[in-house]
């Protein structure tokens, strides 16, 4: 009877032993989850943030802006175009040399 005991007692400690480890690993799980909903939150607040400025950068007033200013680029004017003449390939029917 005495090692039925015993043997009860050793059951009973390993399974609370595994039941506390059991609870530590879903709190620290959940604590886990939990901050990484808020980063979700953030980045997804950081997400709204950036596409609502880069539409603001990308109007065509502010690209010719920076066209103008930084790239010193201006507008083609026909003194400033040159004109490309493409000769025609020959064809089957002209034959080759």
């Amino acid at each position: 009877m005495t090692r039925l005991n015993l043997v009860l007692l050793l059951a009973l400690l390993a399974s609370s032993v595994y039941l506390v480890r059991v609870s530590y690993d879903e709190r620290r799980l959940y604590a886990a989850l939990d901050r990484a909903r808020t980063e979700q939150r953030q980045l997804e607040t950081e997400h709204g943030r950036l596409q609502a400025e880069q539409q603001a950068q990308a109007t065509p007033a502010r690209i010719d802006k920076t066209a103008r200013d930084k790239l010193r680029m201006v507008p083609a004017t026909s003194a400033i175009m040159k004109q490309v003449v493409v000769s025609a390939a020959p064809t089957a029917s002209q034959g080759r040399p």
